[in-house]
């Protein structure tokens, strides 16, 4: 039996016990959450991982991105932005490698993961299309299944699939048009393959067969938003809805067959769009989880967007979405460097914790009132260590000594709380 079969039999896993452990809440709560479908737990059965529980009542979690393209493809590289996203509080890291030997890439970060690893299986598919020779149009249904196969028995713990990205749904998109048409590779290149074969798209016309493969190794799936909005001018269009709606029909076959599923989010979307977007998934999907990339909040602001993201991100975190896709300050002009990873992922934490706190979810609060204990007894070894980011607060402090050792060069001796101290 699968986690959603046992936990809808009263059955508490070991997965359930550890989530809940990490989570500090009930391994019934766990259970409680995965039988109705609003709580994932994310392992693979052939990973030897810590499992993840994301969802409804739960911490907001983080996913940070990595992997190679044509144009850089470095395995070593790769590895390190997976130990800084680790070591900056990850949750989750996505490998999106679409250079070099990918198969190589995904089980060396895998195999050195301390954390659960996610993928997109057409980038696979594509890839061994071009050794060959051919182009993405001349895939078949079988060189996709083969793909996510392959991906399942090297222990990925959840992968997205561009199920939603049908016929009808990009007959919207033609209809109504948009300023920046199709921004996910995953779905511009079904979108493309359909209409270069008139066919159906393989992944929404054999979902059972998806089915099957989720079933046999406990792999969420993560049902991708393959029409997001890559422009604020584009949020919330008929293809977008159109999407999330037969991406709710999905979600209860997946449920009805004992597979986890969470749902993919845009992408840009205006400030005052935002809780209406999360609203609308979590109805069309009944309460499924659900996982957006930002939200962006401008379109302006390139070498900046793990800003804008972070924004939208506590926006759509206080309004329920349960899982944030990082934004690097490279987002847009060219693949994420090492330090580039680090800060999306602290800007994406900060994103989470805000809306974490808006939430009550326990322990949130706590943190930022032990802070403000710290802050008032002018205690800076205890601000760093209650800091995000320690290593930067610590860098910080040190790089400009004051005169007076327990205040800092902002205010010098004006400084307000040592004021207030000596009035009372």
């Amino acid at each position: 039996m699968t986690q959603i079969e046992q936990a809808r039999q009263g059955i508490i896993t070991e997965e359930m016990r550890k989530a809940a452990l990490s989570e500090g809440v009930t391994a019934d709560f766990i259970r409680e959450g995965i039988a109705g479908g609003n709580i994932v737990v994310c392992k693979n059965k052939l990973h030897n991982i810590a499992p993840l529980a994301i969802g409804k009542g739960l911490r907001t979690k983080i996913n940070a991105n990595i992997g190679t393209s044509g144009d850089s493809a470095d395995l070593s590289v790769e590895l390190e932005k997976l130990r800084v996203a680790v070591k900056a509080g990850a949750d989750a890291v996505m490998d999106l490698s679409t250079g070099g030997d990918i198969d190589d890439i995904r089980k060396e970060i895998i195999k050195e993961s301390a954390v659960i690893i996610g993928t997109v299986p057409i980038y696979s598919a594509v890839v061994e299309l071009n050794r060959k020779g051919k182009v993405f149009t001349e895939m078949t249904a079988e060189d996709l299944f083969r793909a996510i196969e392959d991906h399942a028995k090297d222990g990925v713990d959840f992968i997205t699939v561009h199920c939603g990205v049908t016929r009808s749904t990009i007959e919207r998109l033609n209809n109504e048009g948009r300023l920046m048409d199709i921004v996910s590779r995953g779905g511009s290149m079904l979108a493309a393959w359909m209409a270069k074969n008139g066919k159906e798209n393989p992944l929404y016309e054999q979902y059972d067969r998806l089915l099957d493969i989720a079933r046999e190794y406990e792999l969420v799936l993560s049902l991708g938003d393959g029409l997001r909005p890559g422009s604020i001018a584009d949020a919330t269009d008929r293809s977008q809805i159109h999407e999330l709606i037969i991406l709710g029909e999905l979600t209860q076959r997946a449920w009805d067959k004992g597979v986890q599923v969470m749902v993919e989010g845009p992408g840009h979307v205006p400030i005052d769009q935002i809780e209406a977007n999360i609203l609308l998934q979590k109805r069309l999907c009944h309460g499924a989880p659900f996982y957006v990339l930002g939200p962006l909040v401008t379109d302006i602001a390139p070498g900046y967007d793990h800003i804008t993201s972070a924004i939208g991100g506590a926006i759509a975190a206080k309004a329920g979405a349960d899982f944030l896709c990082y934004v690097t300050p490279s987002e847009h002009l060219r693949l994420p460097d090492i330090e580039d990873v680090r800060e999306g992922v602290i800007a994406s934490r900060i994103a989470a914790h805000a809306g974490d706190i808006a939430k009550g979810i326990k322990g949130a609060m706590e943190r930022d009132i032990q802070m403000s204990k710290y802050r008032r007894a002018l205690d800076w070894e205890g601000q760093i260590k209650t800091s995000i980011d320690p290593e930067k607060a610590r860098r910080l402090r040190e790089s400009a000594k004051p005169t007076e050792s327990d205040v800092c060069t902002m205010c010098a001796a004006l400084c307000a709380i040592k004021v207030s101290s000596e009035r009372c």
